[in-house]
């Protein structure tokens, strides 16, 4: 178990990916940690793989596995554990058909293991386990977080500075040297009648052409030095510019339930330190200029600096916080360099899509489209936290004038953003500056019933955009293996559990979503469109897959948190698995999936008897919010007799007993109907 040891306190710092590829769904993470020690005990090396001969033997490691695997769960103490391992050993039973394929993927992930961990030894500064933020992927062109919080980038940067002011003081010593030496030398050249003063004279004109020489080479050095200082901060500001981004993509991305932290201070500590170095190199730079005498060439390091800076002051450090869509905080990363005066104004207006698009291109929108209520804030410093912000409450939208929209596009699929912008002065800086910024998307609807549909909207723009992508373009089709991330993200954030929906729900939305409940192949690189997702219905129905969806994260999240969490929800099931589950198991046994006909309903699909003495799966009418309110789901699972054990073999009121209410005498009240059940045919 030597491996799972060391591997053990390092999987929390593995990206989800890459768990999730070391550890796929036919051998999930349980098994490598309940049957470590007699995993690392077998000998997979030993197996040629395309030998069939010894299918055999790998065959009996398949057997010891899944026996060993339900002695575990058997013994168990956790009944969700044990549910959720049972249930882990009957899908080994894939590699039935093909056992060496078995010992290919426990041999294939022992070598990852190890690579991991010698990668880890090797790079003990930079370890591969070392815990990755949640921004986009890189092959998309996304803004990668920069070395931890710029603080190498700026520490080099304040030494070259140093260096600098350095040899500006050397050279001053050397001028005095030169100055002193000059006219003892002038003096001693009016006196030449003895041979010693002669000497004398010789031995100084030496000691001057060499402090000429050294003022010369250490001139040119600090001239060197000065230019690498502005390359070398201009570097550094990329750095920063490139943190920014990433850290507002993944405020973007957060939308869909992806990590964020949402902590500026080490940021705002980076802008500043960046703003002091670039005062500082100006003020270096304009002595050497009075130095030299010749200001020319030093014209472009003057440009640069002066570059740099407006770029600085002007378009990063606005970063923009939305709490809702009528409440905004922006933040002013360098508000502590702000000169001191009259009070700064932010100015907000609320702008479409074609107008954000052009403010790329240096045009101010003109045109008003909407008449924000409270749209004026006023940047304020906060001395404890340290931060410049200026809170827009209470905004509202009084009016909007939309666009010309295409086709059968509705008023939920037209986005727009907030501009803000101001006029202020930084400390060490002459002239004002005017700075401007616009939020992510929104969308902006008139009534609560467009809600669902505006959300859907958000969610593929925060899905499924590109970094640094024009305002607000985003994929009309993308691969369902995208799609899968974003689900399960949106689910666990929105239900607020850390259960993700597993490969059987995602299979299963994919069959929905493409209408085809027949096929069990593999879905992920078929691409699905945003008709698809929220502007086509799904056959049969009167809503569209996120309708459907969103009702389904809805009654979870409202009264069957617990119940999923605890794994005691199968959730997203279609008949045909449904099928294959149950059709050997006895009269009573039940499990709980998602209604897949009505919007935000839970349904118990049981096995039952059959007319003709067999057995078949019936459906019990799904439960919605208003039934649940009236009595919850453990309470309704203990009255109905025809369910008796909870899928594989657990008796319910073991299962579910903490989620009964205390029974007493008193009448059900009127709401909570007699339950009813409908039927399809499946006879087993």
């Amino acid at each position: 178990m030597a491996l799972w040891a060391q591997m053990t306190p390092q999987l929390q710092y593995l990206p989800t990916q890459t768990l999730n590829e070391l550890y796929p769904d036919t051998f999930p993470l349980d098994v490598r940690h309940y049957l470590a020690t007699w995993i690392e005990e077998q000998r997979w090396e030993n197996f040629d793989v395309d030998n069939m001969e010894q299918e055999p033997q790998a065959r009996r490691l398949l057997d010891q596995m899944v026996l060993l695997l339900q002695d575990v769960a058997q013994h168990n103490p956790n009944v969700v554990e044990r549910v959720k391992l049972q249930h882990i050993s009957r899908n080994l039973s894939v590699f039935q058909a093909q056992p060496m394929q078995l010992v290919r993927t426990v041999r294939d992930i022992l070598r990852k293991e190890r690579h991991l961990l010698s990668q880890a030894g090797m790079h003990p500064n930079f370890p591969a386990f070392q815990q990755i933020p949640q921004g986009p992927p890189a092959t998309n062109g996304t803004p990668q977080p920069a070395k931890e919080d710029g603080k190498t980038d700026v520490d080099n940067l304040v030494l070259k500075v140093v260096e600098i002011q350095n040899c500006r003081q050397t050279l001053h010593q050397l001028q005095e040297e030169l100055n002193w030496e000059k006219p003892d030398m002038d003096s001693i050249q009016g006196q030449n009648e003895l041979e010693l003063q002669k000497t004398d004279q010789v031995a100084r004109q030496t000691r001057i052409q060499q402090l000429e020489f050294n003022y010369s080479v250490c001139a040119e050095k600090r001239v060197q030095l000065l230019r690498d200082a502005v390359c070398a901060l201009e570097q550094c500001q990329s750095c920063l510019i490139l943190r920014i981004k990433s850290w507002r993509w993944e405020q973007h991305r957060a939308s869909i339930g992806l990590q964020f932290d949402d902590n500026l201070g080490p940021l705002q500590t980076w802008c500043e330190q960046v703003l002091i170095v670039n005062g500082k190199l100006r003020q270096e730079l304009m002595l050497v200029k009075r130095d030299h005498g010749d200001a020319e060439q030093f014209h472009k390091l003057e440009d640069n600096l002066a570059h740099l800076l407006k770029t600085l002051i002007q378009s990063l450090p606005q970063v923009i916080k939305t709490q809702s869509k009528f409440s905004t905080t922006v933040r002013y990363l360098l508000g502590e360099k702000m000169a001191p005066g009259k009070p700064v104004l932010l100015k907000a207006q609320i702008i479409t899509e074609a107008q954000a698009r052009n403010l790329g291109q240096g045009v101010i929108p003109n045109e008003n489209v909407g008449e924000l209520i409270n749209s004026t804030a006023i940047l304020e410093h906060n001395t404890s936290s340290k931060s410049t912000c200026a809170t827009f409450r209470n905004m509202s939208i009084r009016k909007i004038k939309r666009a010309d929209r295409k086709g059968s596009e509705s008023v939920t699929e037209e986005k727009f953003a907030l501009l803000f912008t101001t006029e202020l002065t930084i400390t060490g800086c002459e002239s004002p500056y005017s700075i401007q910024t616009i939020s992510l998307p929104v969308v902006v609807i008139v009534h609560g019933s467009q809600e669902i549909n505006a959300m859907a909207t958000i969610i593929w723009d925060c899905a499924f955009s590109e970094p640094n992508r024009i305002p607000f373009i985003v994929p009309e089709r993308v691969p369902w293996k995208q799609m899968c991330e974003a689900l399960s993200s949106k689910f666990m954030a929105e239900v607020q559990t850390q259960r993700c929906l597993d490969r059987y729900n995602l299979h299963f939305l994919a069959q929905k979503i493409f209408d085809q409940p027949d096929i069990s192949e593999d879905f992920s690189n078929m691409p699905v469109s945003w008709a698809q997702f929220n502007k086509e219905v799904l056959p049969g129905r009167n809503f569209t897959f996120w309708q459907w969806f969103e009702g389904v994260m809805d009654l979870t999240k409202k009264c069957l948190r617990d119940y999923w969490s605890e794994g005691l929800i199968f959730g997203f099931i279609g008949k045909q698995h449904l099928h294959v589950i149950l059709q050997n198991q006895p009269n009573g046994t039940f499990l709980l999936r998602f209604s897949d006909s009505e919007i935000g309903g839970i349904t118990i699909a049981y096995v039952g008897p059959s007319d003709n003495g067999g057995r078949k799966i019936q459906n019990i009418q799904p439960f919605t919010k208003k039934d649940l309110d009236s009595a919850g789901l453990g309470d309704r699972i203990r009255d109905i007799n025809c369910i008796t054990h909870v899928y594989p073999d657990l008796p319910k009121n073991d299962v579910f007993r903490k989620f009964f209410t205390e029974e007493t005498h008193v009448p059900p009240p009127p709401t909570y109907q007699p339950t009813t059940l409908w039927i399809y045919t499946d006879n087993l």
